[in-house]
């Protein structure tokens, strides 16, 4: 198959989970001999280089997000413009199969109705919250649609009476998010799909595809002693929550009145970042709870040095990959079922549940694996097969290719 990609963000310049899993399906769509471009936008990290790379195209504008500017409707129109011309112009010297869309956080929705309309398989992503809680927000779509103030009523209807928006919307779509079909579009958790089939919009016939790791690249656990070191994973920021980690550890910790130590590697705003430092200092706990850092590479040698993990998030994750990292590694894993993450929790199966936000759950949790006669090692080898079998991106990617070629048809492979 011939696959364009669109997304919002794609590595290096990224900042999340989603990118990587973006960027995941791509190598392994290409490695199947499939021809993969992707079509992002021209936001850039700091210090972050993609000289080199090839089939990736970084044309499109971001609005408002990620540190980019508000623009009024005049402006914005401009923005819009700008967007079609490259997606449509990308299109017509790729002629792609199927166009296979990803996070469009911050990027024109007005796309969406353009490839909609378009005579060409479109199969959706959805790993993320943009649908469900942002897609009604689009600055540009919803100037059209929505209420409005008194100004805004009168200049779209003098827009609608003098013709006028039907000559913007054939440069750049004015029509509902209300409106799209969503034809062909899979989840990486139920969670995740009900959330969005419950916003209205119509997905309930979704197929799930759930997050992979490439667990074999993981070092793996094999000695499980008495559990004394911890780790914490992910974005410094509250909806992940390593405060209640924190908090939970510290309460474990006196308990226990084991030397436990606990190192949370991330990285976050830098009020945030400050407040848990001051937590920390708080609570004179600095000989024994380190912030620390490492890129996603280094953190598969790491994991196996520690003998549990915690995950606190607490915000309706779609499906979150350091468990299953985690999980990869052999590590006993300490979570809560937070969004789609529920999905893979069996409490004492293949984790310790503990309930989000309530760090005397979370104390519990910790008090329940030092209690463990051997320490983990069983919950940890159920967890590595569940893993194996049902996350890996070997599995998530013959889900996705299964999609992508049913969306296009029986004449191509």
């Amino acid at each position: 198959m011939n696959i364009l990609v669109i997304s919002n963000l794609y590595p290096p310049h990224g900042i999340g989970g989603y990118e990587e899993r973006c960027m995941q399906t791509v190598n392994a769509l290409r490695k199947r001999g499939h021809t993969v471009n992707v079509l992002t936008s021209d936001h850039q990290v700091t210090d972050r280089d993609a000289t080199g790379e090839t089939g990736i195209f970084r044309q499109l504008k971001v609005h408002g997000f990620y540190g980019h500017p508000w623009l009024p409707i005049h402006q914005l129109y401009s923005l819009e413009q700008a967007n079609q011309r490259s997606m449509q112009s990308l299109i017509e010297q790729l002629q792609p199969d199927v166009v296979h869309v990803w996070n469009m956080g911050g990027i024109s929705k007005s796309l969406l109705h353009t490839l909609e309309n378009a005579n060409r398989p479109l199969v959706y992503d959805i790993s993320d919250h943009w649908i469900a809680r942002s897609l009604k927000a689009d600055v540009w779509l919803s100037w059209w649609n929505d209420d409005g103030s008194v100004l805004r009523k009168a200049w779209r209807g003098i827009a609608t009476v003098t013709g006028a928006r039907k000559l913007i919307s054939r440069k750049v779509p004015t029509a509902s998010v209300r409106s799209l079909k969503f034809k062909h579009i899979y989840f990486c958790s139920q969670y995740m799909r009900d959330t969005t089939a419950k916003q209205g919009y119509p997905v309930s016939h979704a197929k799930i595809a759930y997050c992979g790791v490439e667990a074999e690249r993981f070092l793996r656990k094999t000695e499980y002693n008495a559990p004394r070191k911890f780790l914490w994973v992910g974005r410094l920021a509250q909806d992940k929550d390593p405060m209640t980690a924190l908090k939970g550890f510290l309460q474990a910790r006196q308990s226990s009145g084991l030397p436990l130590c606990l190192d949370i590697y991330g990285r976050g705003e830098a009020d945030f970042v400050d407040t848990l430092r001051a937590e920390i200092a708080k609570a004179q706990a600095e000989e024994f709870v380190q912030l620390k850092s490492a890129t996603h590479d280094e953190m598969r040698g790491l994991y196996a040095q520690y003998d549990a993990y915690i995950f606190s998030s607490n915000w309706g994750e779609p499906f979150a990959l350091t468990p299953l990292e985690a999980m990869s590694a052999g590590v006993p894993v300490i979570m809560c079922p937070d969004g789609g993450d529920a999905e893979l929790l069996h409490d004492g199966d293949n984790a310790i549940q503990f309930a989000a936000a309530s760090r005397s759950s979370l104390a519990g949790a910790i008090l329940r694996l030092l209690d463990l006669p051997d320490h983990g090692r069983n919950m940890s080898r159920i967890a590595l097969q569940i893993v194996q079998e049902r996350f890996t991106v070997k599995v998530m990617t013959d889900t996705i290719e299964g999609i992508l070629k049913r969306a296009v048809g029986p004449t191509h492979d």
